[in-house]
């Protein structure tokens, strides 16, 4: 267009100049110009009660966050997933009539999705972040979904304000910097300004946001839910995932280093494990509270933000779940796959917990725009097992074909069908809550302690890992430009811990708090890492090797290895076989170049004969790597010179022994043990 057509620079400018907006210092209104006076809560039938559909300013806030994105998700958009199948251990008649929970002789489909949240579809996978595990349940009522991630808490207590935390945490909109990350100005000044979110953010920068694996992640329902039994009798539950081999989370440094050298580490992790037969295990877990000890606590149990401690509520397992089969199609499963919190089967039942209120809102509308309308029930990783028939009809991607003229109840064409179902006959009927208050946009005043939980995770985590806790908030808020939102942070978590605002104060040149609100010593050793199950099986070790090795005793070390179910990859200078002094042959399976040894759980350094400077200093990079790291390190034969030269022989974790039965025992139990963190690093 020529500038006689009436086309510039200028005149463009000015055609935009009405849709630049500056909201600084001005009031808040609804989209319709409507003056907003609370945005914090939701509106609700009384303090603790459920939320209302009349709340239309979060209605209207909630529905336009959902549609902010297309067409990946807004969060847990980097995600992977796997086929399973679940079995309880014994009937749960006594709590639930959840059909799926009453048959130990019954095995159900399983669909899981496991996820970072605030990176986009093609991000890394090792970030520091929560990690998304949701189930969904094909079961003969109706797909359950569980819907959780892998922290049982989370950053606000309201849903009101999950797109206030989202816009935090995600790329600043002026640069869209940075990605999949929380290290940047705006996450830590929605958190210092929200301190609700103190609890969570301690499980952020401890070592359970960077997991070493899908395998060993644990799985929170985080919000509170109702079992319901046949009787009509309720308690209070959450739920819990229990990786059968253990809770185990890679180091900063080596996670990094992760994301550049194998950006698709876990999901390549979960995928080759389904597919040599090594299928990831979780056992089921339940905390069950009677309605009448709804308020013997120090704490809500309706509050998202805290935890039940195992100690005061213990965890009973009651069943397990097994991965056993990858993907046929990435897209047509895993990304068009849709869970909601609100998919449930009679038995199970919701609460009065506010975030939980949101979501039951939230998921449906974000599936509606995601998926392209109200029919992604349709689509075959959504469809049940069971049948199902109602009088919805037509819209985008519509299925089902309907016969005959009704779709309208009551009718008398069709007699009355389909037609609801009595309780008797499975029908889903709400448990009857006795529900009394005023509508108010309010806080309940038992949800106002923000740090007495998160002092208590600080006090249950072992000395290693409050030491990366430090490291990760030093990190953190060392990436955070603004000097005020530094300072804001510090002083929030003094009450915390005196000694973590101290310590990040000082890397960071930050003013020591003078004082904080909770110093509480009570502790939780459930949450520590220090204390889960430590197994060497599936862990994957790399075997430094060149021709002139030991054949028979390295092939010994290496069939007991694998009978442990240890995975042994051979590395060198260069792929084919290298001999040994016997004859025997082995398979490279990588070079230095296209390994290294932040992707193996352990290294065992065999060595050979007539090694050049270079395969020596690739060896020697590899072994100071995996000491910083604090892995498992083994050497036989040729392999002690490398374990000297480098001064590591005589550390934690570093094994050698000419005896193979010995060393193969010390091995697997270095190996079992994943990090070795009393080591001197020198």
């Amino acid at each position: 267009m020529s500038k006689k057509d009436g086309f510039n620079e200028n005149s463009k400018n000015e055609q935009l100049e009405q849709f630049r907006s500056d909201d600084s210092g001005k009031t808040m209104t609804t989209n319709q110009g409507l003056k907003v006076s609370e945005d914090e809560f939701s509106l609700k039938a009384g303090e603790r009660g459920p939320t209302l559909m009349e709340d239309f300013h979060f209605r209207e806030k909630m529905t336009h966050f959902d549609h902010e994105r297309i067409p990946e998700r807004i969060v847990h958009a980097r995600g992977y997933a796997a086929h399973g199948e679940f079995e309880v251990y014994e009937s749960m008649k006594e709590f639930t009539k959840a059909g799926f929970l009453q048959d130990p002789a019954k095995k159900t489909p399983v669909f899981v999705r496991f996820s970072t949240v605030a990176g986009s579809k093609g991000s890394a996978e090792t970030v520091r972040d929560a990690r998304g595990f949701a189930t969904k349940f094909y079961t003969e009522e109706g797909n359950y979904d569980l819907v959780g991630n892998n922290i049982p808490v989370f950053f606000i207590q309201d849903a009101m304000k999950f797109p206030d935390l989202v816009h935090a945490l995600k790329p600043e909109p002026h640069n869209e910097i940075p990605q999949a990350a929380s290290a940047h100005d705006t996450f830590w000044d929605f958190v210092a300004n929200n301190q609700e979110s103190a609890h969570m953010v301690m499980w952020a920068m401890s070592d359970r946001a960077i997991p070493r694996s899908f395998r060993m992640m644990e799985g929170f329902g985080v919000n509170t839910f109702r079992f319901v039994n046949d009787q009509g009798k309720a308690h209070f539950v959450k739920f819990h995932w229990k990786p059968v081999l253990g809770t185990h989370s890679l180091v900063w440094d080596e996670a990094q280093k992760i994301n550049g050298k194998d950006p698709d580490f876990h999901r390549r992790d979960l995928f080759d494990s389904i597919e040599n037969g090594d299928y990831p295990e979780y056992e089921l877990g339940v905390q069950l509270l009677s309605e009448e000890d709804e308020f013997k606590f120090d704490f809500d149990i309706l509050d998202p933000t805290k935890l039940w401690p195992e100690e005061d509520v213990p965890v009973k397992i009651v069943g397990k779940m097994t991965l056993n089969r990858n993907v046929d199609n990435v897209f047509a499963e895993t990304e068009q796959v849709a869970f909601h919190p609100g998919h449930v089967v009679p038995g199970i039942d919701f609460s009065n917990d506010p975030l939980l209120q949101g979501r039951l809102f939230s998921y449906t509308d974000t599936q509606l725009l995601r998926l392209g309308g109200p029919n992604f029930h349709e689509l075959p990783i959504n469809r049940p097992v069971c049948p199902f028939q109602n009088n919805q009809r037509d819209g985008f991607g519509r299925q089902t074909i309907n016969k005959g003229p009704v779709s309208y109840h009551k009718n008398s064409i069709a007699q009355n069908t389909p037609m609801p179902a009595s309780e008797s006959e499975g029908g889903y009927v709400h448990y009857q809550e006795k529900m009394e208050g005023r509508k108010v946009r309010k806080r309940s005043e038992s949800f106002k302690d923000h740090f007495s939980q998160a002092a208590l995770f600080w006090h249950s985590m072992s000395k290693p890992e409050q030491e990366h806790i430090k490291e990760a908030f030093s990190f953190e808020l060392g990436k955070v430009e603004r000097k005020s939102v530094q300072q804001q942070v510090i002083d929030m978590f003094a009450n915390v811990s005196m000694e973590l605002a101290r310590e990040v104060a000082e890397a960071i040149g930050a003013s020591v708090p003078t004082g904080g609100r909770s110093e509480a010593a009570k502790s939780s050793p459930a949450l520590s890492q220090e204390n889960t199950a430590k197994k060497p099986s599936t862990r994957k070790v790399g075997v430094v090797i060149s021709d002139g090795y030991n054949g028979s005793e390295v092939s010994e070390v290496l069939q007991s290895l694998t009978a442990q179910g240890i995975q042994a990859e051979l590395i060198s200078d260069k792929l084919g076989k290298r001999k040994g002094t016997d004859g025997t042959e082995l398979e490279v399976d990588h070079t230095f170049l296209t390994a290294d040894s932040v992707l193996f759980d352990a290294l065992y350094a065999v060595g050979g004969q007539d090694l050049s400077k270079k395969f020596v200093k690739d060896t020697s990079y590899f072994l100071n790597e995996a000491f910083m790291h604090y892995k498992p390190i083994g050497a036989t034969h040729e392999g002690k010179k490398w374990l000297e030269a480098n001064d590591i022989l005589n550390s934690a974790g570093v094994v050698y022994s000419e005896d193979m039965n010995e060393f193969t025992n010390e091995f697997v139990q270095a190996v079992a043990a994943h990090r070795h963190w009393d080591r001197e690093i020198v």
